[in-house]
């Protein structure tokens, strides 16, 4: 019965409000790079990964890190976590998304949430280093459903090298997740996203003359509007809502077969109450859920001589003695 019945996170004075935890690591957070050398990979659909590696603890443990929706490796909560996990003796990769590493990918399709193919294909070229013996995988908000699901998806065929896995404000719940976003209290995030979303796509139209048309983009306010136009279509799906269905990892979690930790702040604005998966968790052995009061969207700041976030710190707490560390 893996329910964590009590969080040990305490926000900071002044920083206990949701919108505040989400926002101020967005805009004030800096971090080192961690992860410096680069390595481009091919996919088997003829595009391209890019990948961002710290491999100085010459380690046989590696951490593989998931950003989220239009984000990059080099966020500071993917290097804050790639930081806190270099400390604790592992090595770190840090993937980009398609066309999220500052070059457009060479298709007329991206990146979404269900996309566990690509995480796949990362996994698996890392996992030829002949010196590793343990994987753990970390993912943030869209790239924590693709860490669940990619576990739930996989779980018959899971190399037995992975060990553990962490994912934190994760819209396990496509659906609802999409429609708080379109609530007024909502729309800066809203706004922020579907800016890089909508020179994404005009890039996109550059590159494939005729496959794309930005007819009402710039009148889009809303994921259901963007996924039902583009994200569907692009990648086999009929429509917004069959997208959202089959591309969220909550109805897979029963499967996950490994160590597994989701925490979701009970203060997070991108989260609706479906993305709280406890009857998941209550069923499970392997697949355990945290839900703190606070720490907003893939927020939780702490204030320490390391500059490490609650958040790392957990999850090394957390995947550390699965690695029999």
């Amino acid at each position: 019965m893996p329910l964590v019945s009590e969080s040990s996170y305490l926000p900071p004075t002044g920083l206990s409000n949701g919108h505040v935890q989400t926002i101020f690591p967005a805009l004030f957070r800096q971090v080192p790079l961690v992860t410096r050398e680069r390595e481009r990979i091919p996919t088997p659909d003829g595009d391209f990964l890019d990948l961002d590696w710290n491999l100085d603890r010459n380690s046989s443990r590696l951490a593989i890190l998931t950003h989220g929706l239009e984000g990059d490796s080099r966020n500071p909560y993917m290097q804050g976590m790639a930081a806190a996990l270099h400390r604790a003796g592992w090595d770190v990769l840090a993937w980009n998304l398609r066309g999220c590493s500052g070059e457009p990918n060479r298709l007329v399709s991206s990146y979404h949430s269900g996309a566990t193919g690509d995480l796949h294909t990362v996994i698996q070229h890392a996992l030829t280093a002949p010196r590793l013996r343990q994987v753990a995988l970390v993912g943030f908000s869209l790239g924590g459903n693709l860490t669940l699901k990619y576990l739930g998806d996989f779980a018959d065929t899971l190399d037995s090298r992975l060990i553990g896995a962490v994912a934190f404000s994760v819209p396990c719940d496509l659906a609802s997740s999409s429609r708080r976003l379109e609530g007024w209290v909502q729309r800066l995030y809203m706004r922020r996203f579907l800016v890089t979303l909508r020179k994404k796509i005009r890039e996109k139209m550059e590159l494939f003359p005729g496959r794309l048309d930005d007819a009402g983009l710039d009148a889009m306010r809303t994921f259901r509007e963007f996924d039902g136009a583009y994200t569907a279509p692009l990648h086999g799906y009929q429509d917004a809502n069959d997208y959202w269905r089959r591309a969220s990892c909550k109805p897979v979690l029963y499967r996950i077969g490994i160590p597994t930790l989701l925490v979701n702040a009970r203060n997070d604005p991108f989260l609706a109450p479906p993305c709280f998966p406890s009857e998941a968790a209550g069923a499970s052995s392997c697949f355990h859920l945290e839900v703190p009061a606070s720490g907003g969207h893939i927020g939780f700041p702490a204030f320490n001589p390391q500059n490490e976030y609650w958040s790392e710190s957990r999850a090394v707490e957390f995947l550390t003695p699965r690695s029999g560390r």
